[in-house]
């Protein structure tokens, strides 16, 4: 590789890095607007207009597919659970932002790296040697010190940051398991029917009228995910997934901002403590992923944005595989009509 070819590349490497900081900011500036509301409304009203807003997005990427096939999962059970994680996981992660203060939300959300890699023992066949069993030990510890059983007053917020970094990393995990096999809309289509029809059951018994600067509100959320999804695509395209994925951590930095500015927020000593260990050993386990000879599945780094997945839209996974899927399919013709072009002698 010449110096220009490594120029290039640490110039578009940077590029990714950039692009992964102001997606994550985008996600913060997201889950801030998502607290804000949570003041006033329910989880269960926040998450359905949200979902609803996503139809017509979704909707447009499955009819932009021109391989027409039924919507039965080829694995049913797989995908009910990832289903069912993803609705669950989805709600807690609501909850936990409007009933916690956001750093000590995230805090206990970034513990979904060290749930993947014990999840994918038993669901991958992963092998997990004693580096990265060290490293989930000392992010758990991590963990406790962020929710100090016994000294701090631990409630159903702490419960639900909890169950939202299970459920995501359960859906990851089983995305992994069957993405090769199960198709896109499937992956898709399930876990947003089902927030949908979920969310309505429940509307009637906690619906509060909203002013239309609250729907404008909820538009927003819907409009900042798509923003900061697409960011993610892009980021993933521009660098490797071992740079891109550590930058979620930077959440931590604009959820204490915007928690103090917005919300009154102040995070104690223990709780940044507690999110470094748990930050440290979360990248520690990336890094080791992405050693190559380490892990066979690189369950972490394969799911790419470990953020809960809450049925509104998409894992980012999904679309940037469709992404390299349609680039690689673009590749052959491209070559093919430079072939064809008349050369021009000099």
């Amino acid at each position: 590789m010449t110096d220009q070819d490594m120029n290039r590349a640490s110039r578009t490497t940077l590029q990714g890095v950039l692009t992964g900081l102001l997606a994550f900011a985008v996600y913060a500036t997201h889950d801030a607007a998502i607290k804000s509301l949570g003041g006033t409304y329910s989880p269960f009203q926040i998450v359905f207009f949200v979902v609803l807003l996503s139809f017509p997005i979704v909707t447009l990427m499955l009819v932009r597919d021109t391989k027409a096939e039924n919507l039965r999962p080829r694995d049913p059970f797989w995908a009910a659970v990832r289903t069912a994680a993803v609705v669950i996981g989805g709600f807690c992660a609501f909850y936990a932002f409007t009933v916690l203060p956001l750093a000590e939300t995230y805090a206990i959300l970034f513990a979904a790296p060290l749930i993947i890699t014990v999840l994918s023992v038993p669901l991958l066949g992963e092998v997990v040697r004693l580096h990265r069993w060290m490293a989930v030990l000392v992010g758990l510890a991590g963990v406790i010190v962020v929710l100090r059983p016994g000294s701090a007053d631990l409630g159903l917020g702490h419960l639900a940051a909890l169950g939202a970094a299970f459920g995501s990393a359960l859906a990851g995990v089983v995305m992994r398991k069957i993405g090769g096999s199960e198709r896109r809309e499937v992956l898709l289509l399930y876990p947003l029917l089902a927030n949908f029809a979920v969310m309505l059951c429940i509307l009637p018994f906690v619906y509060v009228p909203m002013p239309l600067a609250d729907l404008g509100m909820v538009l927003l959320i819907a409009f900042l995910a798509i923003v900061a999804m697409s960011l993610m695509i892009r980021a993933y395209t521009l660098a490797d997934a071992a740079i891109v994925a550590p930058m979620q951590y930077s959440q931590i930095i604009w959820a204490t901002l915007f928690g103090w500015l917005f919300f009154g927020e102040t995070s104690d000593t223990l709780t940044f403590v507690g999110a470094g260990i748990i930050i440290a050993s979360g990248a520690y386990i990336v890094l080791r992923e992405a050693g190559g000879d380490t892990s066979k599945h690189r369950p972490v780094l394969n799911t790419l944005s470990r953020r809960p997945e809450m049925g509104a839209m998409p894992r980012i996974s999904l679309l940037v595989r469709k992404s390299a899927l349609r680039a690689r399919e673009q590749l052959p013709r491209k070559r093919q009509q430079a072939m064809s072009r008349p050369s021009v002698g000099l």
